[in-house]
């Protein structure tokens, strides 16, 4: 695993898990609060397979924004360069959470770069009647205000939002902060291996001298609230031309399963697999996971494979 910058149009952290020669590349793309460390439990179980790739989207993990925008579109935009620019051919792209809408837009808007989708627990527009975990729901009511005038009485409130999350990344050791997180995403705080608490904790504390950071995170916070229910959202899903696996913990406290089942009825030609874990099964049953990965990416290369000689003869 190797820990590399590149530049497109600021410094980009990101990891190359490497792979077998000529492998086809794949790129994993963390949620909000998340870095490349969200795949170091599954990327190596996929590394016979692919060449992967996990960047840091701007404003988190090692990638300081640096003035750069952090919501969901604009991390969408860098995705689509670092295709172009470090991976170089068409890729598949396995997202998470945030990271699953930050891929669904790339994919949706950068033609003949993707050539498959991995959505793990991703952002989803709501089903009718889902539930939401009221600890979930007074988080990000908390995070939704926009930040307009500093006058208004909402640009009050969004101060406030940005000075609780400043408060706390002050306030809260690391650590706890880390175990909090990690406790919300798992089904099963038992399931947490000690390593991967370790492994955040040590980024937390890297990052602490990191400016803007409790901007950067409402403002991609709420760059998904303001997404997710648009209709422009459910077009970019439902546009999708490329094959799409759609993996869903049943006990996601962040989005609902109710929701992934919705989407899935709404698309029936893509795959769609359940596991026992809750938001972030990549890092709570990978094993699991990488099970559901592999025969879909071998049947997408058996299709690139059959498709790859009629397209020849059609140039001849």
């Amino acid at each position: 695993m190797n820990s590399l910058l590149t530049d497109l149009g600021g410094p980009v952290h990101y990891v190359d898990f490497g792979g077998p020669k000529d492998a086809p590349p794949l790129v994993y793309v963390h949620g909000l609060g998340g870095s490349h460390l969200n795949w170091t439990r599954l990327a190596p179980l996929l590394a016979d397979d692919v060449h992967g790739y996990a960047l840091d989207l701007a404003g988190f993990g090692l990638t300081d924004p640096l003035g750069r925008r952090t919501t969901v579109a604009a991390n969408a935009q860098l995705l689509s360069r670092f295709l172009a620019g470090v991976v170089g051919e068409p890729a598949v792209l396995v997202g998470n959470s945030m990271g699953g809408m930050v891929s669904v837009l790339a994919a949706a808007h950068t033609l003949g770069a993707v050539r498959g989708l991995v959505l793990v627990d991703p952002t989803l527009p709501p089903a009718a009647g889902a539930k939401v975990d009221p600890v979930v729901r007074k988080q990000f009511a908390i995070h939704a205000v926009p930040g307009l005038g500093e006058w208004s009485p909402r640009g009050v409130l969004a101060r406030a939002a940005r000075n609780s999350v400043s408060r706390r990344l002050a306030r809260v050791p690391a650590r706890t902060r880390v175990s909090y997180v990690l406790a919300l995403c798992f089904s099963d705080p038992a399931r947490i291996p000690p390593e991967i608490v370790d492994a955040g904790v040590a980024l937390e504390e890297r990052r602490a001298t990191q400016p803007r950071r409790a901007e950067s995170y409402l403002a991609a916070t709420r760059s998904i609230l303001r997404g997710v229910a648009r209709a422009e959202y459910a077009r970019s899903l439902a546009d999708l031309t490329m094959p799409v696996l759609l993996v869903h913990g049943v006990h996601d406290r962040l989005v609902p399963v109710a929701s992934a089942r919705a989407a899935a009825g709404r698309h029936p030609h893509w795959r769609y697999a359940e596991l026992d874990a809750g938001h972030t099964p990549q890092l709570e049953v990978p094993e699991e996971v990488a099970a559901e990965i592999r025969p879909w990416l071998a049947d997408l290369d058996h299709a690139r494979k059959t498709r790859e000689p009629e397209e020849r003869k059609e140039h001849a």
